[in-house]
């Protein structure tokens, strides 16, 4: 298992996180026909809610308080829970892409979780530190570009930041070569399901969608 530590700052700002790792073996492929219905069901749910109520679902609020917290604003760089759920709101089609891109967008609409999804082999070393980032840190965000990350949450390795709320990094980027998932739900606050559903969920659909082996769950605390 990964080590995890969080900085000052992540804990001054965010006393109430809960982070939950998840580490597996997985096969990936494009988006199964199964698993794109119940997103696009989950879409389709949603379909009927007032824009402003989304960011206003409990653990979409929490993150976004964090992003104050730490001096971001989040009507400029929205959590990318937000964003899916702004989407689907507006009645438009998500991107299908492979399995564990599309399941865990599937579990940041049902929850409104922010959820880093890493090739595992990717990362650098074998400790990962949630801290706050910094003024001019580069950081290549997956179909954005650099991304300015100064005051976002953001997930490091030895080699620098790989994940944010608002998008990860292109460098460990999932693909269909991946074999060997990463996984981080930052949880600032309460959602709409509790632990143990998100978890069975979680766990469903990596081993129904992503032939998921040896599967690893920790949770952790930035204040003990």
């Amino acid at each position: 298992m990964m080590q995890i530590s969080f900085s000052d700052e992540i804990r001054a700002a965010a006393p109430a996180l809960q982070v939950l790792v998840v580490e597996a073996e997985v096969t990936n492929s494009p988006t199964p026909d199964a698993l794109w219905q119940e997103l696009t069901d989950a879409c389709a749910e949603m379909a009927g809610m007032p824009m402003e109520a989304v960011n206003k679902r409990p653990a979409i609020a929490a993150t976004r308080a964090a992003y104050k917290a730490l001096g971001k604003d989040p009507n400029r760089y929205r959590p990318s829970a937000e964003a899916l759920c702004r989407r689907a709101v507006k009645g438009l089609v998500l991107y299908r892409t492979t399995a564990l891109v599309d399941l865990i967008n599937l579990l940041s609409l049902r929850s409104g979780h922010s959820i880093g999804g890493f090739d595992a082999d990717a990362v650098q070393g074998s400790a990962l530190c949630l801290g706050r980032g910094c003024a001019g840190e580069p950081y290549e965000a997956i179909g954005r570009g650099q991304l300015n990350i100064e005051g976002l949450p953001v997930w490091r390795d030895a080699a620098g930041g790989i994940g944010t709320p608002t998008s990860d990094n292109d460098r460990t980027k999932m693909s269909e070569g991946t074999s060997r998932l990463l996984m981080t739900v930052n949880m600032y606050g309460p959602s709409e399901m509790d632990s143990e559903a998100f978890e069975a969920l979680l766990e469903r659909l990596l081993t129904a969608y992503a032939g998921a082996r040896e599967i690893t769950t920790h949770s952790y605390s930035p204040v003990p």
